[in-house]
């Protein structure tokens, strides 16, 4: 009787265990176009962060820093019109 009542007891163990176990569903996956919106929210937070870099920047010259924007404009059309193209 004793082997028995210990078994039963196993066994609800066990399968309440393996119950508490199952897993959330996952969270869906963004859109392709939340995707690129991120994507474009932050290449703007960078270009920003860049622009405020090279204009405060103490040690260089009016012409190293509209050198530099141009450089730093062009690269940002470029990746920007990537993103376009990607929707």
């Amino acid at each position: 009787m004793k082997k028995v009542l210990i078994s039963t007891l196993l066994l609800l163990g066990l399968s309440t265990n393996v119950f508490a176990q199952k897993h959330p569903p996952a969270p869906p996956h963004p859109s392709k176009n939340e995707l690129i919106s991120l994507k474009q929210q932050e290449l703007d937070k960078k270009y920003n962060l860049e622009k405020k870099l090279i204009l405060n920047h103490p040690l260089a010259t009016k012409q190293m820093k509209r050198d530099q924007m141009k450089a730093l404009n062009k690269r940002y059309q470029t990746e920007k019109r990537l993103l376009k193209q990607a929707k």
